[in-house]
């Protein structure tokens, strides 16, 4: 996908004009096409190119290796690691951890399948842990047109999780004068839930409506 330019304001609008409707830059899941996007842009989007800026803040919320995983095939990091998993566990198949030649075993022979089942067992606690990630995007709706949206999201950032990384926003109109606040964020699955964090919002009662979830991702 080319959008011209990513260094010039053209550039950038065409990339934000594309994300308006599009969650990446190709498919459904992270690739190595949002990193190379990415790469093209010399600083992040401006805040009225909002879709650009939310995408930007969501893929740079990847550690280097993380953006490494994605791959030139455009693969997401679930299944590289998949990938890299099953082919450990090819070369865990090299290794018989039971072979005998002799009915009965011997005290050598028990020596190597106990010294093997140990490097096995190393081996296999060294395996990276696969973080699993969410995208969520949240409407924060407000009582009335007389609400101080700027406070409503400043209110909202201050809503601090172990796992959850805030991302772009922008305003929405809903009608009568009224604006909504769109929100994008980025959890760690096994860290935040999502029902606690939309609590956590409605607690600022003073400006806060009602929180909806408007999309949900699994990264």
């Amino acid at each position: 996908m080319a959008f011209g330019d990513l260094k010039t304001e053209k550039g950038v609008q065409e990339l934000n004009t594309f994300l308006a409707d599009h969650s990446y830059i190709q498919g459904y899941t992270p690739s190595q096409a949002d990193v190379d996007t990415l790469n093209k842009l010399a600083k992040a989007p401006a805040a009225q190119h909002a879709n650009a800026l939310r995408w930007y803040n969501h893929i740079k919320s990847f550690s280097a290796e993380e953006l490494k995983s994605f791959g030139a095939s455009g693969a997401c990091p679930m299944k590289t690691a998949t990938t890299t998993t099953a082919a450990a566990d090819d070369d865990d198949d090299d290794v018989d951890l039971f072979a005998s030649d002799d009915e009965e075993e011997s005290a050598e022979a028990a020596k190597v399948r106990e010294e093997r089942l140990k490097a096995y067992n190393e081996k296999k606690s060294k395996k990276p842990e696969l973080i699993a990630k969410s995208s969520i995007l949240l409407d924060v709706k407000p009582w009335d047109d007389e609400t101080d949206m700027k406070e409503l999201e400043k209110q909202v950032r201050t809503v601090v999780m172990d796992g959850l990384l805030w991302g772009a926003s922008k305003l929405v109109p809903v009608g009568y004068g009224i604006n909504k606040l769109q929100i994008m964020c980025v959890i760690e699955d096994v860290k935040v839930s999502v029902d606690e964090l939309v609590e956590k919002i409605q607690e600022f009662e003073d400006f806060v409506q009602s929180v909806d979830i408007a999309a949900f991702n699994k990264i």
